[in-house]
């Protein structure tokens, strides 16, 4: 049961992975997008989980199957070589940077507050 519900929650966060990089025409923003709201959403599923409001299998579902699937830092990496090669230094800098540290500022948020 374990690996169907990572399994569904999984196809569920690719599909809107991919329709979120769709709609910005496979623009890095989409990537951004996907990765904070993923970070923000799998904080808030992680607190919930460890203070025991969501049961085990919300947590299977959603923050291992559906978050795992949905952020990308695959695609973010390639992103971001992609701009360093292109010489677009401050576009590649300030989406590393805003990447990185909201995604992680969020969930410190979350979690301390």
């Amino acid at each position: 049961m374990t690996l169907l519900l990572i399994a569904v929650g999984g196809f569920f966060g690719s599909m809107t992975r991919y329709a979120i990089a769709l709609r910005f025409q496979k623009h890095p923003i989409g990537t951004w997008i996907a990765n904070v709201t993923g970070s923000i959403l799998l904080g808030i599923l992680a607190v919930s989980y460890q203070s025991d409001h969501i049961s085990p299998w919300i947590w299977l579902l959603c923050g291992i199957g559906f978050c795992g699937s949905y952020t990308t830092f695959s695609t973010f990496g390639h992103e971001s070589l992609l701009m360093l090669v292109e010489k677009k230094y401050a576009a590649a800098i300030g989406y590393m940077f805003t990447t990185t540290f909201v995604s992680i500022g969020t969930i410190f948020l979350i979690y301390y507050l």
